[in-house]
């Protein structure tokens, strides 16, 4: 066995224009220019093919395949979506008969250099997964396969159908359409610990075992063959390598995870200002309100130029921006306002500039002469170039010229008076543009998928980059890295099971912050609509404010938002888990209970975060294994165990708390500003050994992607009869940060505890409340030292 590294550098990367454009390959890329490096492996391949393998981790790899030693870059990759970690990995590669092996601390991956199969292992030699050689067509069409156990369980695809959970045994077109697939992604992850992004945007198809049974079958009419390739021990642990490189979720403002009531489309100034009063004297707590397309002076106003619908929205002419106006009347309430928007902009373009602003040597300039010169002008358009096929297809629209301002621009202006969040309808984004010539000679085969992840891209960066705050920017349509953009919503399909399916999917493909319109004619909507990552009610055309509600569905609108802006600190704390390692806040059960199979045909309850069991839309509640508590009437089960779910005229459903539990809390409020609270509760349910961590920040600003942060741990653990709580001390910090905050924790344990003790010292005054067995204690000045409660 001979141990070397093999590494093809090429002495003048290959540029668009320069020298033979690839020729099989010519309809899906542009040439990759970058220079290789020792990460970046490339193996002959017996017929004159190649394969690159670049190793971007210990357990990730992205693996591509061509038929003439030429490397092109998907435009994920291009545009920014997809990034390569900067850190550079060991590894050792050795050869035998033929095979070569690239092996990692964690994982083992080898090439065969007489067909190009590919074999995934961990590092001690458990196999994961094997490509077979691949089939390349004429036309620039591929085909490969990966081999699959027998019992073998596969999840992801994003909302590519809402079907299943489990994906296996369907095929599935990785292509976007209005209403039944606004989000596929074509990531597939198996609970053999292995994962597989197909890198592509063209129109592409995954066959998950139905075909064949021992097969997953990846094809595309017109791609090349472009896959990342991961491993590891748990679903945790993929979601925490994919999302490294498709990025993380975003940590939205605070406010976003609070309440969004979306108004008839047929409001005014005036009535917009009354309903945000009442939803302060209901006692109904909401933090933004939005508007719908009669925003604007031209519904449905597809161009830069859309401006306020004169006679519903007026603002001054002489003085457009300040508290006088409608915007800052409603600030003074505590309210954010929500803008929608539709966009058929020709994004392209600014990607364009993007790629030759932050890489100058690779594009001409853009000017020339004083004149605007097309950043593509004077390059071969080897990516239209099909054989036998036309050069670019006719176009219903002509590209846009290069010097077209940005798509955010023009909604600059909307921001400065005081828009605080963006509503993308799936108009037109979802809608297929067939016969377009994009500005950046993409067709439509390519852009299609491309497109709303690109609108997401520029909708949050845009913004980000003129307020210096996170965006809180949702969408219908999404693909491949969306999630490091913006939140999402289940479109325009109500709020019932299938939009349940749709989010545990986006859970399972690395996506987040995910809701749909919750539907308040039915109580079990609207605890469905509550118990989500983010919350929000679109009454569109129709008049269904909470307080023109019937009387028991109202109390239930009260009762379900007081939960939730109880439950925020919780809900924010474990966002914040999701913006730092992709895990997800809403999780279906086959995600947090991968061990039991049967759980891959439930599609009507979930976990949200660590400690809660929601159902949904169901009679029956199937538990876990373990001790669980009914959250509103305090009664304990033990799991597993299939309950009734009890529905009354104010609660819609199931809410089921694991014991072990460390839930904060925040105190009553009708709307929110900031990341933290002087005032934090703390609902404790003992066992063994539990633990939480409390995220607190700003709660509005990109500090928190620097670290500006502090995070809490919050202990429990139960020995004998002695439940001992600890609140850590605080660590790190963030503009604003108060010194200390006061906790009360609410300890529920059998009985009355006969001695109390915080930090040694008898605590002679408490509460116990006889009716929930559970001792509220005051716990003051938390934060620079640990507090130790113990109950005995």
């Amino acid at each position: 066995m001979n141990t070397f590294f093999v590494c093809l550098v090429l002495s003048s990367p290959l540029f668009a224009g320069e020298g033979e454009a690839p020729a099989a390959r010519a309809a899906s890329g542009w040439p990759d220019s970058a220079p290789l490096t020792k990460q970046n492996l490339v193996f002959a391949v017996d017929g004159g093919a190649s394969v690159r393998v670049d190793i971007l981790g210990e357990r990730l790899f992205r693996v591509r395949h061509s038929k003439t030693g030429k490397w092109t870059e998907s435009a994920l990759n291009r545009y920014g979506v997809l990034e390569a970690p900067s850190a550079v990995t060991p590894f050792e590669q050795s050869e035998t008969k033929g095979v070569h092996t690239i092996t990692t601390r964690q994982t083992r991956l080898s090439v065969d250099s007489r067909d190009g199969t590919i074999a995934l292992a961990t590092a001690d030699g458990k196999p994961l997964t094997r490509q077979a050689a691949p089939i390349f067509e004429t036309g620039g069409a591929y085909d490969v396969r990966f081999a699959l156990n027998k019992d073998e369980r596969l999840y992801g695809l994003g909302d590519v159908s809402r079907e299943n959970i489990m994906r296996r045994g369907e095929v599935y077109e990785i292509w976007i359409r209005n209403v039944t697939s606004y989000m596929p992604i074509p990531m597939v992850l198996s609970n053999r610990g292995w994962g597989l992004l197909v890198n592509t945007t063209w129109r592409n198809t995954i066959d998950v075992a139905k075909t064949d049974p021992n097969q997953m079958i990846c094809t595309a009419p017109r791609s090349d063959l472009d896959y990342y390739l991961f491993c590891g021990p748990d679903y945790r642990s993929l979601l925490e390598t994919y999302t490294s490189f498709s990025g993380r979720p975003a940590l939205l403002p605070i406010w976003g995870y609070a309440f969004t009531y979306v108004a008839n489309q047929n409001i005014d100034a005036f009535n917009l200002l009354n309903e945000a009063l009442t939803f302060r004297r209901e006692g109904l707590p909401c933090d933004v309100i939005g508007l719908e397309p009669g925003w604007m002076s031209k519904n449905y106003d597809f161009s830069t130029e859309k401006r306020w619908h004169p006679e519903r929205f007026p603002i001054p002419s002489w003085a457009p921006k300040g508290p006088h106006t409608f915007l800052g009347a409603l600030a003074r309430k505590g309210f954010k306002l929500s803008l929608w928007l539709c966009c058929d902009y020709d994004l392209g373009v600014y990607e364009e500039r993007q790629v030759a602003d932050q890489a100058p040597a690779r594009r001409p300039a853009a000017k020339a002469q004083g004149k605007a010169v097309n950043v593509l002008e004077g390059f071969e358009d080897a990516r239209l170039s099909n054989p036998g096929s036309e050069k670019t297809p006719p176009a219903a629209k002509p590209a846009a010229p290069a010097d077209a301002e940005p798509w955010f621009e023009h909604l600059k202006r909307f921001v400065d008076q005081g828009a605080s969040a963006f509503k993308l309808d799936g108009s037109a984004q979802v809608i297929e543009h067939p016969k377009r010539q994009w500005g950046n000679r993409m067709n439509d085969e390519e852009m299609h998928n491309l497109y709303p992840v690109i609108y997401a891209k520029q909708m949050a960066r845009g913004f980000e980059s003129h307020t210096g705050r996170r965006a809180m920017v949702y969408t219908a349509g999404g693909y491949t890295g969306m999630q490091q953009f913006v939140a999402s919503w289940a479109g325009d399909t109500g709020g019932g099971a299938k939009p349940l399916a749709s989010m545990l999917n986006m859970g399972f493909s690395g996506h987040s912050n995910h809701s749909c319109d919750m539907d308040v004619s039915l109580v079990e909507g609207i605890h469905f609509g509550f118990l989500q990552t983010w919350a929000q009610q679109n009454n569109w055309d129709y008049w269904y404010q909470p307080w023109h509600l019937e009387e028991a569905q109202t109390a239930a609108m009260r009762h379900y938002a007081r939960l939730r802006y109880k439950l925020l600190p919780y809900l924010y704390s474990t966002a914040a888990e999701a913006a730092s390692t992709g895990y997800p806040v809403m999780r279906a059960m086959s995600l947090a209970y991968p061990d039991d199979p049967a759980w891959d045909a439930c599609r009507t309850q979930y976990m949200l975060g660590d400690f809660f069991l929601v159902s949904a839309f169901v009679k029956e509640v199937r538990l876990p294994e373990g001790a669980w508590i009914d959250f509103f009437s305090g009664k304990s089960h033990r799991g597993p165990a299939t309950l009734p779910v009890e529905v009354t005229p104010t609660q819609g459903g199931a809410l089921l708390v694991r014991q072990g539990a460390l839930i904060p809390t925040w105190p009553p409020c009708d709307h929110v500003e900031k990341g933290w609270s002087p005032q934090v509760g703390l609902l404790v349910y003992p066992a063994a050994e539990s633990v939480f961590t409390l995220h607190e920040d700003d709660g509005g600003s990109l500090g928190y992607r620097k670290g500006e942060y502090a995070r809490t741990r919050l202990a429990c653990k139960t020995s004998g009869k002695t439940v001992t709580l600890t609140i850590g001390s605080r660590e790190g910090g963030y503009a604003g940060m108060p010194a200390t905050r006061d906790f009360t924790a609410t300890v529920h344990v059998p009985g009355r505890p006969q001695t109390v003790t915080l930090d040694g010292v008898a605590v002679k005054e408490y509460q116990w409340d006889e009716a929930a067995s559970a001792a509220v204690i005051k716990i003051p000045q938390c934060g620079k030292t640990p507090r130790v409660l113990k109950l005995n």
